[in-house]
């Protein structure tokens, strides 16, 4: 039988600046730990700290740029384009550009505050 997600639930973000997650599906909104699917929305100027989550992440911007950092490389992902990410490997997500970005993310399996393995 299908569900029908009315809304969204808006989750505190991690970062130097405030950054509005809202997940449609999840641990918080749906209780599912298989997938989670959010859209992110982060100021100019915003920075999280590095991770090694143990989820891969599947990215897709909706507007701006997002830059995501690894050990090798930097990839500057704009409005249109997408990028995955691995678990396993140490990322880090940032929007240095003028007006920050709006993206959907969706990791498998779901995001976990106890998953993500935060720098400290």
């Amino acid at each position: 039988m299908p569900i029908k997600i009315e809304k969204p639930t808006i989750i505190e973000a991690a970062g130097n600046k405030p950054k509005i997650i809202e997940e449609y599906f999840g641990n918080v909104n749906t209780k599912t730990n298989a997938v989670s699917i959010a859209k992110m929305k982060s100021p100019s100027g915003w920075v999280e700290p590095g991770q090694t989550p143990e989820f891969d992440e599947y990215t897709v911007v909706l507007k701006g740029m997002l830059r995501v950092t690894t050990r090798e490389n930097i990839y500057d992902v704009f409005e249109g384009q997408g990028i995955i990410t691995n678990k396993g490997e140490w990322i880090q997500y940032s929007t240095p550009g003028e007006i920050g970005a709006e993206y959907i993310a969706v990791c498998l399996p779901a995001f976990s505050p106890g998953t993500v393995h935060r720098d400290e």
